[in-house]
């Protein structure tokens, strides 16, 4: 069974070429991908996210793999950064896809309302119902009766005023104070364009809405001691002196007992929080006990191994954890509690029959 899936086919030719490099850079290492998350800071799963192609890593990620393999960082991140910007131009063409077709949806989902009724479009004949006439002028709402002696009114904006030399304007011959033709008749205004009605009852509104706030002011400025008597102002409860012990950094879940049991990479006590305290070569299998002061536990981690050996952590031969290698050739055990870093022991048992322990430093 092959150690590397095979990159999607979708994946961008330069994104691939960096993608291969990197798994290249692995293998030449001997290391699995535990290993590398635990000796570069990044998770596990992160890395088999980057190796598989479904995700970029970052340029922090790259910096630390070439550290932990030895590789010329000048060179690994000139490729990373000809493969970010390919990454980036896919996924610029992905998002100008999907806005593509979420505006097809749309136009497709306003579609179903059907077109507009022939002849409707600005109040214009053609199919339309005559509006019942107003009572007073004669004429139906919305129209403006055109006088006589006046040139053709031009459709207007409700926003439009009229000038003093335009009909209907001050002054003008729709205006009572002007000196209109005899016989002539001022415009009735149109219900349409004036919007005086409206705009009563608008200010109307306003000025309830405006008049009620002002007494929802009043009943809280009173509730709140605003009378002038001398009423005892509530505090904020005071937050009570703990002793419990400083926060954790962030992405670290466990401290001490709490850690027992639990995977270091999971529980982000690996990476920058962790150092090798002691080691020793069992075999051709390198092991080491692993310490993070910060989670105040350790764990042991076996390297260059054989598939089927196994590795396990101790403090004075009490809690055991134990790990065992899988095909990566490297494994590390959950972590134990400890108040030190030369608490724990690490010992390795190789499938050949070889077996050894570190000894703390």
């Amino acid at each position: 069974m092959p150690r590397w899936k095979a990159l999607p086919e979708e994946l961008d030719p330069q994104v691939r070429e960096f993608t291969s490099q990197l798994r290249r850079l692995v293998d030449r290492s001997g290391l699995g991908i535990a290993a590398v998350a635990d000796r570069t800071g990044y998770s596990k799963t992160s890395w088999e996210r980057y190796l598989n192609g479904r995700l970029l890593a970052p340029k922090g990620a790259i910096v630390a793999l070439a550290e932990v393999t030895g590789t010329n960082q000048t060179h690994l991140t000139t490729m990373w950064e000809l493969a970010e910007r390919a990454w980036s131009r896919a996924e610029m063409r992905h998002d100008m896809t999907m806005e593509a077709i979420r505006i097809s949806q749309a136009r497709a989902a306003l579609g179903e309302f059907g077109p507009a009724p022939a002849g409707t479009a600005n109040g214009r004949a053609g199919g339309r119902t005559a509006a019942p006439a107003d009572p007073e002028t004669g004429h139906e709402p919305g129209r403006r009766r055109r006088d006589p002696g006046s040139r053709d009114h031009q459709p207007q904006s409700p926003s439009y005023v009229p000038t003093h030399n335009e009909p209907g304007g001050l002054g003008g011959p729709g205006h009572p104070d002007s000196s209109s033709p005899p016989g002539s008749l001022p415009s009735a205004p149109s219900p349409g364009h004036g919007g005086g009605g409206k705009r009563k009852v608008t200010m109307f509104v306003a000025g309830l809405v405006g008049a009620l706030l002002v007494i929802a002011a009043a009943v809280l400025l009173t509730d709140l001691g605003g009378d002038g008597d001398d009423k005892p102002v509530a505090k904020p409860p005071s937050t009570a002196p703990t002793t419990s012990s400083p926060p954790l950094p962030d992405g670290v879940k466990c401290s001490g007992k709490d850690c027992t049991g639990q995977d270091p990479e999971a529980m982000g006590c690996g990476g920058e929080f962790a150092k090798t305290v002691s080691s020793a070569t069992v075999g051709k299998a390198f092991v080491e006990v692993r310490y993070s002061k910060t989670c105040q536990a350790s764990w042991a981690r076996i390297t260059r191994a054989a598939p089927g050996d196994t590795v396990q952590i101790s403090v004075g031969g009490k809690g055991a954890q134990n790990g065992l290698v899988n095909a990566d050739k490297d494994a590390y055990t959950p972590m134990t509690a400890v108040t030190g870093p030369a608490d724990a022991k690490a010992c390795a048992t190789l499938t050949t029959g070889v077996n050894g322990c570190t000894t703390p430093q």
